[in-house]
C-alpha cells in the first residue's frame, strides 16, 4: 500500500541568500516531484559555508525521505557542495572517467579550447556516490544513500538541473519509492475579493473530505482557487476532486475566468481563438508590457495582431489621432485619451479587439489632480468603447503589472460580453 513520501529541496549558494539570483529550481522541482506522487516537506536556501550545508542535511534528513540539494558544483573555490559531500558521507573523491572523457569532448568539439586542471577536477566525484552523468553540462549529479534517505546533488544552473531530473533522477524515485497519487485542479477567478469569495463558497470548502485541501491564491485583483489531493488510487481521486471542482466552478461562475492552471494572458488568447477573433495593443505607461504576456504563448500569432506603443504625446496624435484638444483639456491620462486609442488602434490594425492604456507608474510624474498609479484602459470592439479607471498604489514595476492584468481582464469581459 502506498506511503505519503516527502522530500526536501537544499538550495546552495550566496547569491540566493542576497538576492542576486531568484530561485527558480526548487518551484520546478516541487512540481515535477508532485506529478510523481511526492511531496515537497520543506524548502532551505543555504549559503556557501560548510557548516550551513551540513546542519541543512541533518535537519531535512529528518523531515523527508529524499532531500535534493542544487548549486555548488561548479569549477571555482566558491563551489564548496561536492567536497562537503564527499565528508558528510565518509567518502573519497575519484576520478570519474565517463564524466572525464564527457567533459574532455566538450572542450574538444564545442568550446574548442583547452582545458586546465579545474576543468579536469570537475570529473572528481566521492567514491560512495552513484554518478549521474550530466550530458547537459560538465558538473555530475551525486545520489548517496544513508539509513534510508536518498541524497540527490544536482548543478543549479537550471537547463542542466532540469535534464537530470528528467532523465536520470525521477525514473530512480519512480523505480525506488511506492508513492501515491497527487492530483491539483485550478481555476481563476477575477472581479471578487478574496474575502468574499471565501464566505460565498464556505459551505463547499468545509464539506470536503480529509484528503482535498483549497487553497487561495490571489493575486493581482484575481484569486486562483486550488483543490489538491492524495490518495492511493488515481481513479478514486480524479472522482472525488472532479466533483469538488465542479461544485466551486458552478458556485463561482459570475467570476470565472478559467478553470485551467494558466496566466490570464493564456486564457484570453484562448478564448480569442476560441472564437476567432484578433485583438491589437495600444500602450503608452505599460511600454509594450501587454504586448510581451499576450505574445510569450505558442499559438498567439492566431490572435493577436501587433502593438502600438505611443509612450510619447505625439505618437498618440500622429498614429493613433488623439486630438490636441483631448490632451489639453483632459490630459494624456483620461477616459478621452484612451477611449480614442483604442478606436484608433482597432481600425488600424484591422482587429476585432484593441486595449489601450495610459497612466503614470511612478515614482515621478504625478500632480496633485492625478497621483502616482492613476491608469485608464480601455478596449475597443466593434460595438463601441468602454473605459475605466484604476488606482494603484506601488511601485513602477509592480502597477504596470497591475495594469496589464487589470487591462485584460477588461478585454476578457469584452469578449465573453460579445458572445
Amino acid at each position: 500500500m502506498p506511503e505519503k513520501v516527502f522530500a526536501s529541496i537544499i538550495t546552495i549558494g550566496d547569491e540566493l541568500l542576497i538576492g542576486q539570483v531568484i530561485d527558480t529550481n526548487s518551484a520546478w522541482i516541487a512540481g515535477e516531484l508532485n506529478q510523481i506522487g511526492i511531496l515537497l516537506k520543506h524548502r532551505i536556501a543555504v549559503g556557501d559555508q560548510a557548516g550551513d550545508i551540513r546542519a541543512a542535511l541533518d535537519a531535512e534528513s529528518k523531515r523527508a525521505s529524499i532531500v535534493i540539494l542544487t548549486g555548488g558544483l561548479g569549477p571555482t573555490a566558491d563551489d564548496i557542495t561536492k567536497p562537503v559531500l564527499c565528508e558528510y558521507f565518509g567518502g573519497q573523491l575519484v576520478t570519474h572517467e565517463p564524466t572525464l572523457r564527457h567533459i574532455e569532448m566538450i572542450f574538444q568539439q564545442v568550446l574548442k579550447r583547452p582545458m586546465i586542471e579545474r576543468n579536469i577536477r570537475q570529473a572528481d566525484v566521492p567514491d560512495v556516490c552513484t554518478v549521474l552523468l550530466n550530458e547537459r553540462g560538465t558538473a555530475p549529479g551525486m545520489l548517496f544513500k544513508k539509513d534510508e534517505v536518498w541524497y540527490v546533488s544536482l548543478p543549479g544552473v537550471p537547463h542542466e538541473m532540469k535534464w537530470l531530473m528528467k532523465e536520470k533522477v525521477l525514473p530512480l524515485l519512480q523505480d525506488h519509492f511506492d508513492t501515491g497519487v497527487i492530483l491539483h485542479r485550478t481555476l481563476l477567478t477575477a472581479g471578487v475579493g478574496e474575502s468574499f469569495l471565501a464566505e460565498m463558497i464556505a459551505d463547499i470548502e468545509n464539506s470536503l473530505p480529509a484528503h482535498i485541501k483549497l487553497a487561495y491564491l490571489p493575486n493581482y485583483g484575481m484569486v486562483r482557487l486550488r483543490l489538491s489531493g492524495w490518495g492511493t488510487e488515481k481513479e478514486t481521486l480524479e472522482k472525488d476532486i472532479f466533483h469538488h471542482f465542479n461544485l466551486l466552478k458552478e458556485r463561482v461562475a459570475n467570476y470565472l475566468i478559467t478553470d485551467e492552471d494558466i496566466p490570464l494572458e493564456k486564457a484570453v488568447g484562448q478564448l480569442l481563438k476560441k472564437n476567432n477573433a484578433t485583438v491589437t495593443t495600444a500602450e503608452s505607461c505599460t511600454g509594450g508590457y501587454i504586448a510581451h504576456l499576450l505574445t510569450s504563448h505558442a499559438g498567439s500569432s492566431a490572435y493577436y495582431k501587433g502593438s502600438i506603443i505611443c509612450y510619447d504625446n505625439q505618437i498618440k496624435t500622429k498614429l493613433l489621432g488623439v486630438t490636441e484638444t483631448s490632451l489639453q483639456e483632459h490630459g494624456a491620462v483620461s477616459a478621452s485619451t484612451v477611449e480614442q486609442m483604442a478606436a484608433a488602434a482597432r481600425l488600424l490594425m484591422e482587429a476585432d479587439y484593441a486595449i489601450a492604456v495610459s497612466g503614470i507608474m511612478g515614482p515621478d510624474g504625478a500632480t496633485a489632480e492625478k497621483p502616482v498609479g492613476l491608469v485608464w484602459m480601455a478596449v475597443a470592439t466593434a460595438r463601441g468603447v468602454k473605459s475605466q479607471e484604476m488606482r494603484f498604489r506601488f511601485d513602477r514595476k509592480r502597477n504596470i503589472e497591475l495594469t496589464a492584468a487589470h487591462t485584460l481582464r477588461l478585454l476578457h469581459e469584452a469578449i465573453v460580453d460579445n458572445k
